[in-house]
């Protein structure tokens, strides 16, 4: 089979975000959150899984078929603000991020080369790609990033060595004093809102009639497993990198910025290099998906075309992709940005996956092809976590 939607979804979560969250969870926790990827990994494939069964089955994106299936007067407008709000505007501000996590990468592998040209090189690289408009360009370019980030971060996590029955209990769920907020941040980078809207947007857009749905649902579950499972071993090793390297140390603030920097006295100077052109990686690849994705959750709701090559669309990726550049370019520190952003993820994320499990479960819009009572069940505790977890971190926030 050839991997390809579920790969982008990867590309789209493995940014600075969760290299960050990622860092700062194993230096200070060791490898006590394990579980918590675990679970945002499993709860991250049903939820993508639900997204691209949609645009297959409707040849719709989640925005589109919001548009389309809530009626209400009311609901239908606060849909419309709370998805745009959310999903495009977020997206213009973890671009910011993107880019500033991209050009960290490059300043730790070029230190000779002046710092201001990398943001604008990487942001002029991404529009030229968006603006082509061509599936098949973008996806050829993200699945190549995603392999290269997998081969990095996975080397570096073998120089690691990390044993093995410290990360086994790792598994075993507990929330060490002072990790709730960390425990958020690590769902809301994995479990992110807008890739439902970039999964199911790339599938409607393949959508054709006299495909086999059962078969390329198969398909598709089968590639969205895969590929969300590799972001997650790509996330593990991350974090259990940051463990072995500074848990239980007083090495200062860990973050994405210097972590290449700080492994070198453990790992060697290949480790350094191999973090910063993991970083850069993971930078560009988020940096081209988060306009992607906000795109097709503006375009949706506002009942404009998906199509990348249409003008609209494009109009609006470049947009976020240039206000995300222009922030990144004011030198302002990425790592705090980086972190609230997530946080505020996890807040927002009940909103976009209630709105997704009840359209997948309604007959009228996916015929045959709604949730079983098997996948109800088991994204039952996974909403639940979720609204949880958000309602915790509003409370917080409140008091």
């Amino acid at each position: 089979m050839r991997l390809g939607p579920g790969l982008l979804v990867t590309a789209a979560f493995i940014g600075p975000g969760t290299i960050t969250t990622a860092s700062i969870a194993g230096a200070n926790f060791g490898f006590a959150l394990l579980w918590t990827l675990l679970f945002s990994v499993i709860a991250t494939i049903l939820l993508q899984s639900m997204a691209a069964r949609l645009g297959v089955v409707t040849g719709q994106d989640l925005a589109q078929a919001l548009r389309t299936h809530i009626q209400h007067p009311l609901f239908k407008p606060l849909a419309t603000f709370l998805v745009i709000s959310a999903i495009g505007v977020g997206s213009a501000a973890y671009e910011a991020g993107n880019l500033s996590g991209a050009t960290l990468g490059l300043i730790e592998i070029f230190p000779q080369v002046h710092t201001q040209v990398w943001t604008p090189l990487i942001a002029i690289f991404s529009a030229l790609l968006l603006y082509s408009g061509k599936h098949k360009v973008v996806e050829t370019a993200l699945i190549f990033l995603v392999l290269l980030m997998s081969l990095v971060f996975i080397s570096t996590l073998v120089m690691a060595a990390p044993p093995v029955t410290q990360v086994l209990a790792g598994f075993i769920p507990s929330i060490p004093e002072g990790s709730a907020t960390t425990v958020l941040a690590l769902v809301g980078t994995t479990i992110v809102p807008y890739n439902l809207f970039l999964h199911s947007g790339i599938l409607a857009a393949k959508h054709d009639k006299k495909i086999d749905q059962r078969k390329l649902i198969k398909h598709t579950n089968l590639d969205t497993g895969i590929s969300i499972t590799l972001g997650g071993v790509i996330t593990l090793a991350i974090l259990s990198t940051a463990s072995v390297a500074f848990y239980g140390t007083e090495v200062g603030k860990v973050s994405a910025a210097n972590m290449a920097m700080q492994l070198e006295p453990l790992l060697g100077n290949a480790a350094h290099y191999f973090f910063a052109i993991g970083l850069f990686a993971a930078g560009l690849t988020s940096a081209i998906t988060a306009p992607l994705a906000g795109a097709y959750a503006v375009c949706g709701m506002l009942g404009w075309s998906n199509d990348m090559n249409n003008s609209r669309f494009k109009l609006v990726a470049i947009v976020i992709l240039v206000f995300g550049a222009a922030v990144a370019s004011l030198g302002l520190d990425p790592v705090a940005v980086i972190i609230f952003a997530q946080a505020a993820n996890g807040i927002l994320l009940p909103i976009v996956t209630t709105y997704l499990v009840w359209l997948v479960n309604q007959k009228y819009v996916m015929g045959d092809y709604t949730n079983s009572m098997l996948v109800n069940l088991l994204i039952l505790p996974v909403l639940l976590l979720i609204f949880g977890l958000s309602s915790y971190k509003l409370i917080s926030l409140i008091f």
